[in-house]
């Protein structure tokens, strides 16, 4: 199947097909779309269906060709991906076979200077990945208390000189809003030395107010809550991750379901709804998977990335109340700091 999407290659896409296992008369949710690498795969794979679920409509509107080339069985929705088991619903869609993540910000977002993702062109500080995020990143650059700045920059880019960053970009805003990227990263540069490794200065800040911008690790708290509901007994997920603060939601959320979080014992009896709640997955793997070499050589961006995988039982979905991480962004690790 020929399409614009064929020329972009998602990470980990071998293992992806592996743990989602498509089959002829399967329904599957491509919950990241993006370009589109993950839904190809799988309609090339087996005759089967595909929800296309992202958030950025400029990526459900270049689905169009492929969509085109499927014969019906992509079908696209522009919503954020903890929204898809209502969106199904509404399409008369109860059930899936698999549902599949690759979290982070899209090569398409990154390579666009107007979307204001990366420091690498100069472009509005936007930061949004869709029309749901209600502020940019200049909205918080500039209104955001120091204290909270430094806290939202080590939480979420795990970046231990989020002081003197806050307090370089409190004092820039005062001579003059930031408004764009190429501003942000200089002041940045200019409070911190580059890397032995080469890393960009600015890189963990634009990470960090990125998630912050789109709510990625709530948003991700959501997504899974709502697979856990599309996906039927057999049915399989999932999550590629590249952030550590990611995978950690993934890595918990898979620990619950699958029973293997510490239980009460004789002597200190759990009475939690944890503890009473049934195993809803099995996991598929024991550790996340990484990378072949060979893959990290070819596509550098590929190195961070870690995949979990599970298989959904016939267990009812736990309640709305238990989720794998606070919606909120973590506090716990902003007082431990970094551990890079």
């Amino acid at each position: 199947m020929s399409s614009p999407a064929a020329d972009h290659v998602p990470v980990m896409l071998a293992e992806m097909l592996a743990a989602i296992a498509p089959c002829d008369g399967g329904a599957y949710v491509d919950a990241t779309f993006g370009a589109g690498g993950y839904a190809r795969a799988i309609l090339d794979a087996a005759s089967c269906r595909v929800w296309g679920v992202d958030r950025d409509a400029r990526a459900v509107a270049a689905a169009a060709a492929l969509a085109a080339a499927s014969d019906g069985r992509l079908r696209m929705t522009c919503a954020p991906f903890g929204e898809m088991d209502r969106l199904l619903a509404e399409a008369g869609v109860d059930q899936v076979d698999g549902v599949a993540f690759d979290l982070g910000v899209s090569s398409m977002q990154i390579d666009d200077p107007e979307r204001g993702f990366s420091f690498r062109y100069d472009g509005p500080l936007d930061m949004r990945m869709g029309p749901d995020a209600a502020k940019t990143a200049a909205d918080v650059v500039n209104a955001t208390g120091e204290a909270e700045l430094a806290r939202l920059i080590r939480t979420l880019g795990e970046e231990r000189a989020a002081r003197r960053i806050a307090g370089a970009i409190v004092a820039a805003r005062a001579e003059a809003p930031i408004t764009r990227t190429g501003r942000l990263a200089d002041i940045i540069r200019g409070v911190l030395p580059r890397a032995a490794d080469g890393i960009d200065p600015a890189t963990r800040t634009f990470q960090a107010l990125r998630m912050h911008v789109n709510d990625e690790l709530g948003e991700l708290d959501r997504g899974l809550v709502a697979a856990e509901r599309l996906l039927r007994p057999g049915g399989r997920l999932c999550v590629v991750a590249f952030h550590s603060l990611e995978d950690r939601v993934v890595k918990t959320f898979l620990r619950q379901r699958g029973g293997a979080e510490p239980r009460g014992s004789r002597h200190r009896p759990d009475s939690s709804a944890v503890a009473r709640t049934e195993p809803t997955f099995r996991l598929l793997h024991r550790r996340a998977l990484r990378p072949s070499a060979g893959e990290v050589t070819a596509n550098p961006r590929a190195r961070s990335a870690r995949l979990r995988a599970a298989e959904r039982i016939a267990a009812a979905p736990w309640p709305a109340s238990h989720r794998s991480s606070s919606a909120a962004e973590p506090r716990r690790s902003a007082r431990r700091g970094a551990r890079r």
